[in-house]
């Protein structure tokens, strides 16, 4: 012990035997060994090496801090393809602000999810959210975006924080909020027979407002710490959605497509100046110079998912459906056999012992009867015979 002490203290027993019995020459059990070190307070079992996270306080007030995630789940099971739901809950009470089933997790569903709850309930304080890249930028050195993502880029014009967990324990009301919908929201949806996500959005507002009856707590303060919002419908859909810059030439490069501007008097003097195009949640696209709509026609439209396209593990489903969506609009692919690529044609002669040359050696016998006779006749050669 002496020397483990010495060489081996922060080894574990299994390692630790080892280097005795090779190096030092003792050999001891690996058990024995592991005993002795944890009477020394060298080792410690798996039990106590378990480590504890001092649980969080809660907010005190109702839309101080609201959690989001996003849970991808076969919530109807076999009776519909799986999808994400998205979730809001509030920290001072955990009360189901805004439940959303959406395809997948993206900077649009999370617009239009936001959509509704600014509308149900007004601005919060602060988002508190994970790493996702609709989050947060993971390339520190990413060259637009003045760092922020376009979700970010919304919050930030709506006056709202985003604040990123560290980790998943940081979070575990909303993690412990998604093991309890798999749970109860599942046998909910097969109980009242639902197999889409139309008709679960349809659902979600009964199911909320029971589960808040039951679950809810009630905060610390009484106040409401959410904002309303003074923006007009066509205002806040300009915020929630996504707006790049490009350097415009007449004509700029937009998610493989070709945007060609139409020129006027206007864009003939947008050479060389950067425009802004918003990508609307319902697959609009309008491109502004100083707040003013720009005409434009798209040219070289090609939607493809490349062979080397980077894709996260939570839009993984909805590429999958996009690609197969595309190969199903294609026609099947001709597959040329071997003789086709070398153009070999049949001659329609069954397998076996050939017997088309019977009648060959029939039909040369005849014309050299035909031959003979001619010449024993004195007649000349027929034409067909000539030069045989």
């Amino acid at each position: 012990m002496a020397i483990v002490r010495e060489r081996y203290a922060d080894f574990g027993p299994t390692l630790a035997a080892e280097k005795l019995a090779e190096r030092d020459g003792l050999t001891v059990s690996r058990e024995t060994l592991r005993q002795w070190m944890a009477e020394a307070g060298l080792w410690l079992s798996r039990q106590q090496r378990r480590s504890f996270h001092q649980p969080r306080l809660r907010r005190e007030a109702v839309g101080e801090l609201v959690q989001i995630d996003g849970s991808e789940h076969r919530w109807f099971e076999d009776r519909g393809d799986p999808c994400s739901l998205l979730m809001f809950i509030d920290d001072a009470t955990g009360k189901l602000m805004q439940l959303r089933f959406v395809r997948s997790e993206s900077a649009f569903t999370y617009f239009e999810a936001l959509e509704l709850y600014l509308k149900a309930h007004g601005a919060p304080v602060a988002f508190y959210s994970d790493k996702h890249s609709v989050f947060r930028v993971a390339k520190k050195d990413a060259k637009g975006g003045q760092g922020m993502t376009q979700f970010g880029r919304a919050l930030s014009e709506l006056n709202i924080e985003i604040l990123c967990a560290n980790s998943s324990q940081a979070k575990g009301r909303v993690e412990r909020m998604n093991r309890t919908l798999q749970g109860r929201l599942i046998k909910d949806l097969r109980l009242e027979g639902i197999c889409g996500m139309d008709h679960g959005n349809a659902f979600l507002p009964r199911f909320m407002e029971r589960y808040n009856r039951q679950f809810a707590i009630t905060p610390a303060r009484s106040d409401n710490l959410h904002r309303p919002l003074n923006l007009a419908p066509d205002r806040l859909r300009e915020v929630l959605c996504k707006r790049e810059q490009r350097y415009a030439q007449l004509t700029f490069s937009y998610e493989r497509q070709r945007i060609m501007l139409e020129e006027n008097e206007v864009t003939r003097g947008l050479v060389g100046r950067y425009v802004e195009t918003y990508a609307l949640a319902d697959g609009r696209l309008d491109v502004r110079w100083k707040g003013h709509s720009l005409p434009y026609r798209v040219f070289d439209k090609d939607q493809r998912v490349t062979h080397a396209a980077i894709t996260e593990n939570k839009r993984l489903s909805d590429v999958l459906a996009y690609i197969k969506a595309r190969q199903d609009e294609r026609p099947a692919p001709k597959v040329k056999t071997n003789s086709e690529e070398i153009g070999y044609t049949p001659r329609g002669r069954k397998p076996g012992k050939r017997t088309d040359f019977i009648p060959a050696i029939i039909a040369r016998r005849r014309q050299a009867l035909s031959q003979q006779n001619a010449v024993e006749q004195g007649q000349p050669y027929p034409a067909q015979f000539n030069g045989e």
